[in-house]
Parts: C-alpha cells; sequence; structure tokens
C-alpha cells in the first residue's frame, strides 16, 4: 500500500478533509481504517480533520449509536480537530446532518430554480419493469418514467432526483491515480428519498462545501459515487471539486464489506472484552495493506504509514 500512496503531491496544502461516520451502530475495524487514512493524509498535508455525524437517514440513526460512537473515539484516543465530542453532545451541531435540514433544502431549491431538480414517481420496481422489457438496467440520464419532462409536483412518498448530465466525470485520485466514471450510472442522481430523506449524496456535497473541505477521503467503495458529486457540486457552485483520496476496505475472508449491517464485531465490544486500542489500531492497518502483519501499533505510528 505504500507504493500506492504516491501523488500526496495533489493534495491542498493546509487542506481540510472529515471523518464523518453515520450512526446506524457501532463503530467497527472499517471505520479505524478511515480515521487512519483520513487523519494520515491530513497530517502529510499539514491539515485539519472534522467530525461531522452523518444521520441524514432518519430510519435507519439512533441517538444511541451516536452517543456510542462518540464514547467510542473518546476510548480510542481518536479526536478531531473540531468540533470536540464533547460539543457534539451539548446540542445542535453544524457537523450533524439532522441539526442542518436548511441547508440542504436551499440546495435543493437552488437546484430546481436552475432546472436541475425534479420530483420522480419511479420506484424500484418502474425501474426492474424498464430492465426486464429491454434486457439491461437502466442507465445513463433521466429516468425509466421521464418524470424530468412531465413536471410532477413535489409530494410526499415521490423522489426528488438532479439532473446532473450524461457522460463522464474525471478527477486524479490521490491513492488510485487518474480515475473516471459516468455521472449517471443508474439514472439521475436522487437528493431525496422516498421516505422524505435527503440522501448522502446530497448531503455530503452540501456539506463539504459549507465546510470547506477540500479532502474527501474515504473507501472505495464510494468510488462510483463520485462522478454524480463532483457535477452536483458544480451545480451547487462549486469552482473546483475537492480532492479525492479513495482507499481499500476492510473485507471478511470471503471477500465481502465489513459492515454494521451485517454484524461486524463493535468496537467497543472488543474493547470491553480485553482488547486494546493499539491491537485494534494494527489490525485495521495490517487489513488495508498498511502492516505486513497485525501488531499492536499507536494511533501515531499508524498514521506515519501513510507516507
Amino acid at each position: 500500500m505504500t507504493d500506492a500512496i504516491r501523488l500526496v503531491a495533489a493534495m491542498p496544502k493546509g487542506a481540510t478533509t472529515r471523518f464523518a461516520p453515520a450512526p446506524t451502530g457501532r463503530l467497527h475495524l472499517g471505520h479505524l481504517a478511515n480515521a487512519i487514512f483520513v487523519c494520515g493524509l491530513a497530517r502529510r498535508a499539514g491539515g485539519r480533520v472534522l467530525l461531522r455525524i452523518e444521520d441524514h437517514d432518519r430510519q435507519r440513526c439512533r441517538a444511541e449509536y451516536e452517543a456510542a460512537l462518540l464514547d467510542d473515539l473518546d476510548r480510542l484516543g481518536i479526536a478531531a480537530d473540531e468540533p470536540s465530542t464533547g460539543e457534539l453532545r451539548r446540542g445542535p451541531s453544524s457537523y450533524r446532518q439532522s441539526d442542518n435540514g436548511a441547508a440542504y433544502h436551499a440546495a435543493a431549491d437552488a437546484l430546481r430554480a436552475q432546472g436541475h431538480a425534479y420530483a420522480c414517481d419511479c420506484s424500484r420496481s418502474t425501474f426492474e419493469t424498464w430492465s426486464a422489457a429491454n434486457g439491461r438496467p437502466w442507465s445513463g440520464a433521466g429516468c425509466p418514467g421521464g418524470c424530468r419532462d412531465r413536471r410532477l409536483d413535489d409530494a410526499p412518498g415521490l423522489t426528488v432526483r438532479g439532473a446532473v448530465g450524461d457522460g463522464d466525470a474525471s478527477w486524479v485520485d490521490v491513492l488510485r491515480g487518474p480515475s473516471s466514471g459516468p455521472a449517471t450510472p443508474a439514472g439521475d442522481l436522487p437528493i431525496r428519498d422516498r421516505n422524505g430523506n435527503w440522501t448522502y449524496a446530497l448531503c455530503v456535497v452540501v456539506d463539504d462545501l459549507r465546510h470547506g473541505v477540500d479532502l474527501v477521503v474515504r473507501g472505495d467503495d464510494l468510488l462510483e459515487a463520485t462522478p454524480a458529486q463532483i457535477r452536483l457540486g458544480r451545480l451547487l457552485g462549486r469552482q473546483s471539486p475537492p480532492v479525492f483520496a479513495h482507499h481499500p476496505l476492510v473485507r471478511r475472508p470471503d471477500g465481502s464489506k465489513l459492515s454494521k449491517a451485517d454484524g461486524a464485531t463493535a468496537v467497543g465490544e472488543l474493547l470491553d472484552a480485553g482488547r486494546t486500542p493499539e491491537e485494534l489500531f494494527g489490525e485495521a492497518a495490517h487489513r488495508v495493506g498498511l502492516l505486513p502483519t497485525s501488531r499492536p501499533t499507536s494511533f501515531d505510528e499508524a498514521l506515519a504509514l501513510i507516507r
């Protein structure tokens, strides 16, 4: 992995990046790997790290999960430059998505005013029916129901989509090199789902813009989301996209992604069982190729592996 970290010169000096867990479960080893890359690359750039709570999905996020992840960060000794875990515990914050709905409403209104957002009544079954009839999944701009041209009135139960344009977007990834991909691989980008939640895609673009984030460090499972987010940021007034760095994921022995939804062992439970933070940092670093074998490693030592 060290050899792959070859494009650090592309990072903005004094970069602002973010560690942004979603409180849909407890922290696991994948989060520790992400924290190592986020904080390690920030250190290389002489920058700073923001802590953001990405709780846009009100059906899956829980206050008790947020409380647990803040406690786990304290136990691990992981501290962002802004805000502190104590600040987030004290009340509403610019760095908690559920406290900032007005920012996402304003972004959606701006897209509508430009003609780049529209209500859509297509469901998953609409896409499946189109796919069955045409022998391939829907891809490219728009949606199977032609909802942008139908000019539906916005209403509960409808998706709101952002029309970010067809074709590819390109970027130079700090960890992967020159990269590109389609902006609309499965239709126009949902910015609000049928349950009324602002989507991950909209929220992170809006938050990165308003928080001044110019370095986005995240797992390579989000690589395909990057082109649409670059386009969306441009529509919302971002002059230049952030620099992206997509790192390997911690995976199960069968190659599948380690995730909270699949019952990944929580860091807090491992600490309760007697594992030390150093053991967990070393295991996380090993699982993403930063160490040849797992060994106790302080967080500071783990950050130094990003070189």
